[in-house]
C-alpha cells in the first residue's frame, strides 16, 4: 500500500466524499424516519411494533459497532465498509418493499447492522488517510459538515417524503446515496493495514459477551420508560450484569481480545470513555425532550418545535469547523474541551429558566450555544482518543468511544424519560387533588394530551369549564418534569469538568508508542 503522502489532492478527496456519502447515508437514516413513522403504521397496520422501528435499527447497530472496530483493525477497513454500504443500501430496498411492520422491522434490524459497521469503520478511516494532524482537521470539517447538513435536514426530509412521494421514499432515498458512496469508496479509499503480523483470529466469545451485555441494556433503557412487566426488566438487568462480568473474566484471558480491557483503566481513555458515555446522555436527553417541552409545555406546533431545536444540530457542524480552525494552533486541545463543555452547561441551564413567554430568539440563542459546545466537544474526543493509541488499534478504541456514546444515548433518553414520567404524574396528581378533580386523571395522567390536539379537544368537550385550568396545571407540570431533567443534566456536566481535569495534556501532533494491553 502506497503512504499517504504518495496519494494526490484528487485522490484523498474523493475518498473523503465517498465517506461523507456514507455520513449522510447513516445520518438521513436515523433522522427521516421519525416523521414518517404514524404514515408508516397508517398504511401497514401494526401499531404494535411501532417502536421496533427504531429499537430494531438501534440493538444491531450497538451491537455491531465494537465488533468490526476490531476486524477493520486486524484486516483494514475498506472491505468492511464496501459490504457495510451495500449491506446498508439493500436493507434501505427491502425497508422500501416491506408488506407488513414484521418485515420492515426485520429489515431494520438488517440496516443497523450495516449502519453500525458503517460507524465502527468509516470513522477510523480518517486517521488511516490522513496520519497528520493538521492536514487531519482540514480534512474533518468535511466529514463534519456533512454529518451535520444530513441531521439538520433528516426531519424536514423525511415529513416531505412521507407527505408527497409516500414513506416508502424515506427508503428508497438511500439508494442513490449508497450507490455514490460504494462508487467513490471502492475506487478511491485505499486499502490499509497497519500491523505487520497476519491478522489474529476473532474473539468471538468476547463479541457474543458483547452483544449480550450491549443488547441487554438497549432493550432495558428502552422498555423501562414503558412500563414493561417487572419480571421481564429484572431479567434483563441481570443479562446486561452477568454478560458484563463473563466479559471480564474472558477478556483477561483470551489472548487476542475483542476489548483490551487496558483501555477503561487507560489515564486518556478511560476518563475519555467516561466522557462520551455523559456527552451521550445529555445531548440526547435534550434531543428528545426539548421538543416535547416546546409542543406539550408552551403549546407550540410541531413545526415551531422544530426550528427552535434545529440550531442545535446545525451549529455542532459550525462548532467543529471553528474547532479545526483553532486547535491545530494548540499542543493539546484540553483547553477546548472546558469551552465546549462550559458551552453546553450554559444551553442546559438556560432551559431550565425557559417559560411560554421567554422569546423564541433566546431560546434558539440557548440551542445555538448548545450546538457550538458539543462542536467543541465531540471531535476533540474522538481526536484524542486516537492520539492515545498505536495505529493498529485506531478502529477498536474510535468504536469503542462510538459505543460508549450510543450507550449514553441509551440511558439519557430513557432515564431522562423516566424521571420526566414520574414528576409529571407526581405533579399532575397534586394538581387535580387540588382543584378536587381526580376523576380526570385518567385523561390528564399521560403528557399525549398535551400534543394531541384531537386527545385535548375530546378533553374540552368532556370537562366543559374545568378543562382549560386543568390542561394549563398539566402543561405547567410538564414543564416542571422536564426543567427537573435539565437539572440532571446540568449536574452531569459540571461533573464532567472533573473528567475533563483527569485528562493530561495530549499531544496531536505525534502517536501513542506501545499498544494497549
Amino acid at each position: 500500500m502506497k503512504k499517504n503522502m504518495e496519494r494526490s489532492f484528487r485522490q484523498n478527496l474523493l475518498a473523503m466524499l465517498g465517506l461523507c456519502f456514507v455520513l449522510v447515508m447513516v445520518a438521513l437514516d436515523q433522522t427521516v424516519i421519525g416523521t414518517a413513522l404514524p404514515t408508516v403504521v397508517a398504511e401497514l397496520n401494526g401499531f404494535d411494533l411501532y417502536a421496533w422501528v427504531g429499537t430494531a435499527y438501534l440493538l444491531t447497530s450497538v451491537i455491531t459497532v465494537p465488533i468490526f472496530g476490531k476486524l477493520g483493525d486486524e484486516h483494514g477497513r475498506k472491505p468492511f465498509v464496501v459490504a457495510a454500504i451495500v449491506l446498508f443500501t439493500l436493507a434501505s430496498m427491502l425497508c422500501g418493499i416491506a408488506q407488513s411492520m414484521l418485515q420492515l422491522v426485520l429489515a431494520r434490524a438488517l440496516q443497523g447492522i450495516g449502519g453500525g459497521m458503517l460507524v465502527a469503520t468509516s470513522f477510523a478511516s480518517v486517521p488511516d488517510l490522513f496520519p497528520e494532524a493538521r492536514e487531519r482537521l482540514r480534512w474533518q470539517i468535511l466529514f463534519s459538515t456533512a454529518f451535520g447538513l444530513a441531521n439538520a435536514i433528516g426531519p424536514t426530509l423525511g415529513g416531505y417524503l412521507a407527505q408527497y412521494w409516500g414513506w416508502r421514499w424515506v427508503f428508497f432515498v438511500n439508494l442513490p446515496v449508497g450507490a455514490a458512496s460504494l462508487a467513490f469508496t471502492w475506487h478511491f479509499l485505499p486499502t490499509i493495514r497497519h500491523s505487520e503480523r497476519p491478522p489474529s483470529g476473532m474473539d468471538w466469545t468476547g463479541a457474543v459477551l458483547v452483544a449480550a451485555a450491549l443488547g441487554s441494556l438497549q432493550l432495558l433503557t428502552e422498555w423501562l420508560p414503558q412500563h414493561k412487566p417487572a419480571p421481564l426488566l429484572f431479567a434483563l438487568g441481570l443479562s446486561a450484569l452477568f454478560s458484563v462480568i463473563g466479559l471480564l473474566f474472558w477478556e483477561k484471558r483470551c489472548p487476542h481480545p475483542l476489548l483490551p480491557l487496558g483501555m477503561f483503566t487507560h489515564r486518556v481513555l478511560g476518563p475519555i470513555f467516561t466522557l462520551g458515555v455523559t456527552m451521550g446522555f445529555c445531548m440526547f436527553a435534550i434531543l428528545y425532550y426539548a421538543p416535547l417541552l416546546f409542543q406539550g409545555g408552551f403549546g407550540l406546533l410541531p413545526n415551531e418545535a422544530g426550528l427552535l431545536v434545529t440550531p442545535l444540530a446545525v451549529f455542532i457542524t459550525v462548532g467543529s469547523i471553528v474547532n479545526g480552525r483553532i486547535v491545530t494552533r494548540l499542543h493539546a486541545p484540553n483547553a477546548l474541551l472546558h469551552v465546549g463543555l462550559g458551552l453546553f452547561l450554559m444551553s442546559a441551564l438556560a432551559l431550565t429558566q425557559t417559560s411560554p413567554s421567554t422569546s423564541h430568539g433566546m431560546i434558539a440563542l440557548a440551542m445555538v450555544i448548545g450546538g457550538l459546545g458539543l462542536g467543541m466537544l465531540l471531535p476533540n474526543l474522538t481526536l484524542m482518543a486516537q492520539y492515545s493509541i498505536p495505529r493498529t488499534q485506531l478502529g477498536v478504541a474510535t468504536a469503542m468511544l462510538q459505543s460508549m456514546r450510543m450507550v449514553g444515548n441509551m440511558m439519557g433518553t430513557a432515564l431522562a424519560g423516566a424521571l420526566i414520567s414520574n414528576l409529571y404524574a407526581t405533579k399532575v396528581s397534586e394538581m387535580l387533588k387540588f382543584h378536587r378533580a381526580e376523576n380526570w386523571s385518567s385523561w390528564l395522567g399521560d403528557p399525549q394530551i398535551l400534543v394531541d390536539r384531537a386527545k385535548a379537544a375530546k378533553f374540552i368537550a368532556s370537562a366543559g369549564p374545568d378543562a382549560k385550568p386543568l390542561l394549563l396545571g398539566s402543561r405547567d407540570a410538564l414543564i416542571g418534569a422536564i426543567h427537573g431533567s435539565q437539572w440532571l443534566i446540568a449536574l452531569l456536566l459540571a461533573f464532567s469538568f472533573y473528567l475533563v481535569r483527569r485528562i493530561p495534556p495530549i499531544s496531536i501532533h505525534r502517536a501513542a508508542d506501545q499498544p494497549i494491553e
